[in-house]
């Protein structure tokens, strides 16, 4: 079989292939880097042929040229798994909804809850010799929406890494209806936000946790880049890698020896992950590199999953935190900002795995529009997510030390969290902690 014959026969420009949509259909977008990026834009010129098109994404990395064209939502309306700086233009404006998860079930819900995409639109790396395209930059539930769709359209990006599985890494030409060759355009990128010094501070209390043969995940910011830099910087050895996000800070501790994967109990000397954002240079990375592997979420995030890998460390960041140890990382009271994600599949996945530890981080003040205001509250304010509920909550982590909440009852909780409050708010946060019944005489004066 000649698979290049085949991928011409599917060839077709971006205004042709999305003539496949119609009105009322709902689409999935594939998540972040692997976004349709030119067969949206094709498909904001169709506006005045279509109403109610309905589109899910997860990270719209590229602008969002449908809702351009559209600003009344009658044509197209988006939904989005997780929000990202763009998504979240749209959200405010009301062209766009959230729609809530935990990361490693978005396969399933997709399969079994959501109404069926009619057509799927994906971003991939050229076809290889096989016959396959890969999108495993962003690999989280693509094949879960390929599964139920009538049509698959693949937009090939040059400048797309190709990323190794893992498992449904990649498409074969055969399963694809049309095939859209892009200008190319150069991927998005997230800046590398160098380290704050209260970073670099959180991190230090993170790091004299972390040991020889530690398995690791981080999420984006400041926090992990610090941390990856000081693990880069340390004598830590055989450190392994199994995350949702594979961020720049991977890539130094690589360069710098202090990843090998040799003492993971599965995926033995594989850095698995399941969407990679960041710079260019972590984009050539994870090209072609069979040390890097991506797997969709479903495995990647699975609490079952993650508990079978010894000595495992999450760490994650959070808006706001309450006394009771229930952790924010979504909204500023009713404001969206992001979504749950992964948070909670790796919190519950590390506290199971043995020797594991989970990690959620702040600084602990924030600075708004009344001033400084401390992220450790009495309580959320009204209309705040629980990402992560305090019944699952491990070690909460501020600048002034580590809040363990494992074990403990509500007043030892509420006296560990607010040793570690900014000292400005201690006072007051314990005449709360009294007033709500969960201070006691003998705790310690934070």
């Amino acid at each position: 079989m000649n698979w290049q014959d085949i991928y011409q026969q599917k060839l077709r420009t971006a205004d042709e292939a999305v003539k496949a949509v119609q009105s009322g259909d709902w689409l999935d977008y594939s998540f972040g880097l692997t976004n349709p990026n030119e067969l949206d834009a094709a498909l904001a010129k169709r506006k005045d042929e279509l109403w109610d098109v309905k589109i899910r994404v997860d990270i719209g990395m590229w602008p969002h040229y449908t809702l351009e064209a559209d600003p009344t939502g009658e044509h197209f309306y988006w939904h989005s798994w997780h929000m990202g700086a763009t998504d979240r233009k749209w959200y405010e404006a009301g062209l766009l909804s959230y729609l809530p998860m935990t990361f490693h079930q978005c396969p399933k819900m997709t399969r079994e809850n959501c109404v069926p995409a009619r057509v799927v639109m994906i971003s991939a790396a050229p076809m290889d010799k096989h016959g396959y395209l890969s999108f495993g930059a962003a690999s989280a539930a693509t094949w879960a929406a390929i599964e139920a769709a009538e049509v698959v359209i693949v937009e090939i990006n040059e400048r797309l890494p190709r990323v190794l599985g893992g498992n449904q890494e990649s498409v074969h030409i055969s399963r694809v209806d049309y095939v859209v060759e892009s200008s190319n355009q150069e991927l998005p990128t997230l800046p590398v936000a160098p380290p704050s010094a209260i970073d670099s501070e959180i991190a230090g209390h993170i790091i004299e946790h972390i040991y020889d043969g530690c398995c690791i995940q981080l999420g984006i910011g400041g926090i992990p880049n610090a941390i990856g830099a000081m693990i880069a910087d340390s004598d830590l050895k055989d450190l392994g890698v199994h995350t949702e996000m594979y961020v720049d800070a991977y890539v130094r501790m690589t360069q710098a020896g202090r990843v090998t994967g040799a003492r993971k109990n599965i995926d033995k000397y594989k850095q698995v992950f399941s969407f990679a954002l960041g710079s260019r240079e972590l984009y050539d990375f994870i090209d072609d590199n069979p040390g890097v592997v991506s797997y969709s979420v479903d495995y990647c995030n699975d609490p079952s999953i993650i508990a079978l890998i010894d000595d495992f460390v999450s760490i994650n960041a959070c808006i706001e935190v309450d006394l009771f140890g229930q952790v924010c990382s979504e909204t500023v009271g009713t404001r969206h900002i992001s979504g749950t994600g992964g948070q909670l599949d790796f919190v519950e996945g590390a506290y199971r795995s043995k020797n594991g530890q989970s990690f959620i981080c702040m600084t602990s003040t924030v600075k708004g529009k009344n001033g400084v205001a401390s992220r450790i509250n009495p309580t959320l304010p009204l209309g705040a997510i629980v990402t992560t509920p305090r019944t699952v909550t491990h070690k909460l982590v501020t600048e002034y030390g580590i809040a363990d909440m494992k074990g403990k009852s509500t007043w030892e909780r509420a006296e560990a969290l607010i040793a570690i409050a900014h000292p400005d708010f201690r006072d007051q946060l314990i005449k709360d902690a009294a007033a709500m019944k969960i201070w006691r005489g003998s705790n310690k004066k934070a």
